[in-house]
């Protein structure tokens, strides 16, 4: 199985258990995001129970819970909402870093695209939600994601060559490795397992 990860952040972003569409001339990657339940989840969030109207020992064990798959396998993190001046901004500084980054082929076409695949997100600005990789880095990819009309799962929009192919490896070590900071082993080990079973497969 292949994770790609940020060019720029290192953070896993993808894999290829999410089949994606390339538009704008292969500047972006369209994958489809599905709303999925995760129940039987005991999770210290350190909050007051008498505040949130529950008594002391009650939490949320066995409750379920709503996630996007995309953003909860890979810890997406929901950033505020970009205006256009804030985004053409951004666009700039993203091109100029990560044109240094491109081979000669992958710079030409992506110097050749990147202006109109920008200027097909301008117009979907209000529709998006913004989200980065898991460490927040300051240069690192924005994922973005909207509903398309009458959809009730989100698209998510990756800048293409902003990508690099990672190994599946470090993702499941990565659920692993916080498995003491939040109580959720159970869904650590799922993750995990997963991962390693679809390397083990490529």
């Amino acid at each position: 199985m292949l994770v790609y990860q940020d060019l720029l952040s290192g953070d896993e972003l993808l894999s290829d258990s999410f089949p994606y569409k390339e538009i704008e001339n292969g500047v972006l990657w369209e994958v489809e995001g599905k709303w999925v339940v995760q129940g039987a989840l005991d999770v210290d969030i350190g909050a007051n129970p008498s505040a949130e109207g529950g008594g002391e020992d009650e939490g949320v064990d066995d409750q379920a819970v709503k996630v996007v798959d995309i953003v909860d396998t890979f810890r997406l993190q929901e950033q505020p909402a970009f205006d256009k001046k804030q985004f053409v901004t951004y666009m700039k500084r993203f091109i100029k870093i990560l044109t240094e980054k491109l081979d000669d082929e992958k710079k030409e076409q992506f110097k050749k695209n990147i202006e109109g695949a920008t200027k097909f997100l301008l117009p979907k600005l209000k529709d998006f939600q913004f989200f980065v990789g898991e460490s927040m880095h300051d240069d690192g990819s924005l994922v973005l994601a909207y509903y398309k009309e009458g959809a009730t799962d989100p698209t998510f929009l990756y800048f293409a060559h902003a990508l690099k192919e990672g190994n599946c490896l470090k993702t499941a070590g990565a659920f692993r490795k916080d498995a003491g900071k939040v109580r959720l082993q159970e869904r650590v080990d799922r993750f995990a397992t997963f991962y390693l079973l679809r390397c083990a497969e490529a």
